[in-house]
């Protein structure tokens, strides 16, 4: 058991007197292995997380035959540095070439 006790030193504030408390249960670092334990999750079996992870690239390369032909719209890439797809792409680099860009958003399903 912790405890963390603050005394009151003269003129002080009941608003400076709880900052110091926090401070003080803050540095004891018992909120942080509470909120550690809140979600506790025991570790999966080797085999399971092997499982789990034959599940998901069988899942990944499944979708990608079915959009190699075409019965799957795929989705845009989520993230930064990849771009959403090559036809956006091709179209936005046209119009910069051209010097002709409103900035409204050319391919905004309400500008097409």
């Amino acid at each position: 058991m912790i405890n963390a006790e603050v005394q009151k030193s003269g003129a002080e504030s009941a608003l400076s007197v709880i900052r110091k408390f926090s401070r003080r249960v803050q540095g004891t670092g018992l909120i942080q292995t509470v909120r550690k334990r809140r979600y506790f999750e025991r570790d999966s079996s080797k085999t399971v997380s092997k499982k789990r992870a034959l599940k998901r690239i069988k899942r990944h390369e499944n979708y990608r035959e079915l959009v190699k032909e075409g019965k799957v719209i795929e989705a845009p890439q989520r993230g930064r540095g990849r771009p959403m797809n090559r036809e956006n792409n091709s179209t936005q680099s046209q119009a910069s070439a051209s010097g002709r860009s409103s900035g409204l958003g050319e391919n905004t399903p309400i500008a097409r």
